[in-house]
């Protein structure tokens, strides 16, 4: 009887142990995703921000954490949760390759807090918060030209190819034509263009040099295809 008392008193011990450290756990994935989606907020670039992917972060970061005190060093529950894993899939395309490491961030530190590591997040957090800003900071890796995708509508009897390469060659760093397409019944052809700007090349300077090659027609310059 008296080795059950005690193996009772030691089981509600652990359990209370449990406890305490599922909640420092999920608590300290939940302050530090937070910092790392407000990093997030500070370095993106893009037009097309979503207040549910810097939930989605956060989420993913706690439920990761809570994940892993689960399963603790059940090989065969960490198994399971692969299989369960495998079967998820993201509805919606990243609008930014940096979104994908996000996330991954946000899962490594849930693992880590879920693992009982709390010192190591939360070095890795900050170290890494700072390095992403600071790339930002400095603008690293920034292209020495503008890309733009360039769409010029022309008539259908032109001969198009290389009739816009001299102005290309004055205005742009490089060109590269992606798809010819029919419009308006056939009576026309729009060319759709990748470019990258030289320094200090002004839009309108390009357009009125085009238009005096396809008759005046259509032309425009699009930021947002081009990536961020």
């Amino acid at each position: 009887m008296e080795n059950l008392l005690d193996l009772i008193r030691e089981q509600d011990m652990t359990t209370r142990l449990t406890l305490i450290d599922g909640f420092v756990a999920v608590f300290l994935s939940f302050i530090l995703s937070v910092i790392i989606t407000q990093v997030y907020k500070l370095t993106y670039k893009g037009n097309r921000y979503s207040q549910s992917y810097v939930h989605t972060v956060i989420i993913m970061s706690v439920v990761v954490a809570l994940v892993m005190i689960v399963i603790g060093n059940n090989i065969a529950a960490a198994f399971g949760l692969v299989g369960a894993f495998s079967i998820i899939r993201f509805r919606s395309a990243m609008s930014d390759p940096k979104d994908i490491a996000f996330i991954f961030f946000g899962m490594a530190t849930g693992i880590a807090c879920g693992l009982g590591f709390y010192l190591l997040p939360i070095v890795f957090t900050f170290s890494l918060c700072v390095l992403i800003y600071f790339l930002y900071a400095i603008n690293f890796g920034k292209s020495d030209g503008e890309n733009r995708r360039m769409k010029i509508t022309v008539p259908e009897n032109l001969q198009y190819d290389g009739v816009f390469d001299d102005i290309f060659e004055k205005y742009m760093r490089s060109h590269s034509l992606t798809q010819v397409q029919t419009t308006n019944l056939g009576t026309m052809i729009r060319l759709e263009y990748d470019v990258v700007m030289k320094e200090g090349v002004r839009d309108k300077d390009i357009m009125d040099a085009v238009r005096e090659r396809n008759s005046n027609m259509d032309i425009s310059i699009n930021y947002a295809e081009t990536g961020y």
